[in-house]
């Protein structure tokens, strides 16, 4: 598996060659879009990007964890945690790359 990761430079740069916009005008606007994007979720607004997936905010309750170490318990407080449930095509499409 490739060790690369995507970053922001990268897309903004994809945005440059595939849309002809500048690379100043790239960057804002994959800067933009990001920022809708995490604006949503900090609203816990659903964001689904068709033939990619849904990102969600879901709530978790407080609970009691154990340190696996010491097997001491710990309290876990609530909190709001971020999930991806990618759409059917996506799926398909990672793992075809995975027969390769």
């Amino acid at each position: 598996m490739s060790e690369k990761t995507l970053t922001r430079m990268d897309l903004s740069e994809s945005v440059f060659r595939e849309v002809g916009l500048s690379r100043n005008e790239s960057a804002q606007l994959v800067e933009s879009v990001l920022q809708h994007v995490s604006d949503a979720l900090v609203k816990g607004e659903q964001v689904k990007i068709s033939s990619f997936g849904t990102f969600s905010v879901r709530d978790k309750a407080a609970r009691v964890g154990r340190n696996p170490k010491t097997g001491e318990e710990v309290p876990i407080s609530p909190r709001r945690v971020l999930t991806f449930r990618p759409s059917h095509l996506m799926k398909e499409r990672v793992a075809a790359g995975n027969r390769k």
